[in-house]
């Protein structure tokens, strides 16, 4: 017996209550006191649902310390009659006039000594309701034991209000903190379907136990991923986001809806999931995905009266939890670019609400109308990018022609750099590399003017240094805010079977030389910038080339690639250039812009690389072969 006055215990209980993680904790603290009330012999405690099923009762006799627990989920409509509206209502009552139909305590109240029963019902929350019930003798004062079983009842309502408080704000903590960490990881990615792709791995299993996300095509939905958390399930989810006619139909209607659907139960008839995936996961399988919402986030369900807080969170032993699915619409920037739909095996109380899912759905629109911008600004810039560069380069039997280009800024504006190959009316062929300053609109244009004037100047048999004087006067006319670097190689053939390169150059960097016999020299060249100053002469160096050497035209992106000590490409590039000796032109030019960009931790600049290799005789002819050995010795 408990020896304390009520005063203390109803302050031990507030105390208790103000800890309490869950309401079934404060069971001792309230039983003890009502049953050292003096007439009160017995102390029942009920919990039931909304649809009026008993989910336990407990029960504690006065000198007893093991209180009798029954889990049920026993039907009883009759019970109805004391559902509470919205005070708790407490009652008397006759123990023989107790109706069992309505009355499930009645079997222990019977048991105890007494004639009277005093009970309180109350609402915990929407989701059902709750009783306390004495069995009281005539000596007790009915008047203080409605007090105390009231104040009892108050401390319940406001620790069970005080934790699904806490458990709201730990759950809109634990929200934002997903939402936080969605948004980053979805904003990580440029790429379309690894954005979607990434939308599907951070809803499972934090929000739901499947997912599949449909982008919106001008033919109507397109599946791209899907995930769920029992592995086995992970091909069927595909499977029906790919070809099941039930939720392509689903997904056609919704439209641009812009609320979340729930489906469950009737609704879910003919679609995938309440076949597959109800069927494949296992109620283990199904409460462990929800691990990453804390326990905090989950609205307690329990009273005072029962430990049934184990009880409610396990599965009911049926089975699995239903099925529910969610079809949220991906909306960015007025458009529908896709939809999300989400597979749930949970209990209800662990359902994400639609603000959430809207949200995220949000989050998730705009990642992915961010990837679709970036994918058609790459796809225009690239096309354009391709429009500014020849489409092929001459062929001869005299010269192993070849290119490549790599763009190097992330933010895929159109790059100044350009080159081409003319042949002449005099049988040699020009080869022409330059790079205006800077890059995007205006750089592209100053790209097109430079890269077709030069052409059509050096195809109608312009010396190099007359076109690229005529080039400066066009852009000094033209009055154009960039300068630019180019340089112009010739190759005439001679009858010895070699070549006379002439090169003439504007600022640019100087071209180099591969030999047959693998050194690495660098063609004399100079001349002012393109567009700086008026009426400039630009001057050729000549020399010669045989059979089997290679000319090197690059961008300063090539050279100017900088790695993390400091160093720049051009400190390595003689000896790699050399190491390709025997390789064809386009092993040489992919070769050399692949190690630049592997080579460099800073720089953003494009690399144009033009590489011509003679050979004054058809190919094969004597030629030294490539030896791979020697390459990779390089790298190292």
């Amino acid at each position: 017996m408990v020896d304390d006055t009520w005063s203390g215990a109803l302050h031990r209980l507030w105390q208790a209550a103000s800890r309490a993680e869950e309401v079934a904790a404060l069971a001792d603290d309230v039983y003890a006191p009502l049953l050292a009330t003096p007439g009160v012999h017995l102390v029942v405690g009920t919990r039931w649902d909304e649809k009026h099923v008993l989910r336990y009762m407990r029960a504690l006799s006065a000198g007893s310390d093991n209180p009798v627990i029954v889990a049920t989920t026993r039907s009883m409509p009759g019970a109805a009659v004391r559902e509470p509206g919205g005070a708790p209502v407490v009652t008397r009552s006759a123990v023989e006039g107790l109706d069992d139909s309505v009355w499930p305590e009645a079997e222990f109240l019977r048991q105890a000594p007494g004639a009277s029963v005093v009970a309180c019902t109350f609402r915990l929350d929407q989701r059902g309701w709750a009783a306390l019930a004495l069995a009281v003798d005539g000596t007790a004062d009915l008047a203080a034991v409605e007090s105390r079983l009231a104040q009892a009842v108050d401390v319940i309502v406001a620790c069970h209000t005080g934790i699904l408080q806490r458990g709201r704000e730990a759950r809109r903590a634990s929200d934002d903190a997903l939402l936080a960490e969605a948004s980053l990881q979805m904003d990580s990615s440029l790429d379309v379907e690894d954005t979607l792709r990434r939308v599907a791995r951070i809803a499972v299993p934090a929000v739901a136990d499947g997912a599949l996300v449909h982008l919106l095509r001008g033919e109507g939905p397109e599946f791209v991923a899907a995930t769920h958390v029992a592995v086995q399930q992970q091909r069927a989810l595909e499977e029906a986001g790919r070809h099941d006619p039930w939720l392509a139909a689903l997904l056609a209607r919704r439209g641009e809806d812009e609320d979340t659907v729930f489906l469950s139960g009737a609704a879910l008839d003919g679609s995938p999931f309440a076949e597959a995936v109800a069927e494949a996961v296992p109620a283990s399988v199904a409460e462990a995905a929800t691990g990453a919402v804390t326990e905090a986030a989950t609205e307690s369900v329990g009273t005072a009266g029962a430990d049934a807080t184990a009880a409610d969170a396990r599965p009911a032993g049926d089975g699995p939890h239903p099925t529910v699915v969610s079809i949220s619409t991906l909306r960015a920037r007025g458009r529908v670019v896709g939809s999300i739909t989400f597979v749930y095996q949970r209990p209800e109380a662990r359902l994400p609400d639609s603000a959430f899912l809207r949200s995220l759905a949000t989050r998730a629109a705009l990642a992915i109308d961010n990837a679709l911008l970036y994918e058609l600004r790459r796809t225009a810039v690239l096309s354009l990018q391709e429009h500014l560069l020849p489409s092929q380069l001459p062929e001869s039997v005299q010269w192993d022609l070849s290119a490549s280009y790599a763009v190097g800024d992330p933010m895929l504006d159109v790059g100044g750099d350009f080159y081409d190959a003319v042949p002449r009316p005099d049988g040699s062929i020009a080869l022409l590399i330059g790079d205006v300053c800077g890059r995007g609109a205006e750089a592209a244009a100053l790209t097109g003017l430079a890269r077709h004037t030069l052409r059509t100047l050096l195809e109608e048999g312009t010396d190099p240094g007359t076109a690229l004087s005529r080039l400066n006067r066009a852009l000094r006319q033209e009055r154009a805010s960039r300068f630019l670097t180019a340089v112009v190689a010739t190759l005439t053939p001679r009858p010895d079977g070699t070549a006379l390169l002439s090169t003439c150059s504007a600022g640019h960097p100087p071209p180099l030389v591969l030999r047959s016999d693998g050194t690495v020299s660098e063609v004399l060249s100079g001349g002012l910038l393109l567009g700086v100053l008026d009426d400039v002469s630009y001057e050729s160096h000549e020399e010669r080339i045989a059979p089997d050497d290679t000319l090197v035209l690059f961008t300063d992106g090539l050279t100017e690639s900088r790695e993390a000590g400091g160093a720049f490409f051009e400190s390595v590039l003689p000896a790699r250039l050399s190491a390709l000796r025997g390789s064809g032109a386009a092993h040489i030019a992919e070769s050399l812009a692949q190690q630049a960009e592997t080579f460099r931790d800073s720089g953003q600049d494009d690399i144009a690389l033009l590489v011509a290799r003679w050979t004054g005789v058809p190919p094969g002819a004597g030629l030294l072969p490539h030896d791979p050995r020697i390459e990779q010795a390089a790298l190292r």
